[in-house]
């Protein structure tokens, strides 16, 4: 049976987990998804530890462990948008920036007298 395409894997962006997320997110999986992410593995990089990772959630699945909760696609590899998070506003904004100190930037430069302008 050939691998699956990465574009199809029940993890979205597989190949750029670290393998901690890797074993947090395939918690909520089923032992088919499972089985497709170690297909993948497999023909591709093939980690050992990423094997024993599934082989040992498919173990726990066929003793009678359930598919739960987990951060399948959270967390510091997938941030929440930013639409589910952001609280700011224009009350809660930070205070204007002053200009830099060497000028203001709503004047553009001139040139000096003695010199063309560019």
């Amino acid at each position: 049976m050939p691998a699956p395409d990465h574009h199809d894997l029940p993890l979205r962006d597989y190949d750029h987990l670290p393998l901690p997320s890797v074993a947090e997110r395939i918690r909520p999986l089923s032992a088919p998804e499972i089985t497709e992410l170690l297909q993948y593995e497999r023909a591709h990089a093939n980690r050992p530890l990423a094997i024993q990772i599934f082989r040992h959630r498919l173990d726990e699945l066929a003793h009678g462990a359930q598919p739960t909760a987990g951060r399948q696609q959270r967390g510091p590899d997938y941030p929440p948008s930013p639409s589910e998070t952001s609280r700011v506003s224009p009350r809660t904004a930070a205070p204007p920036m002053h200009p830099p100190p060497h000028g203001d930037p709503a004047q553009p430069g001139k040139p000096k007298g003695d010199r063309p302008p560019i």
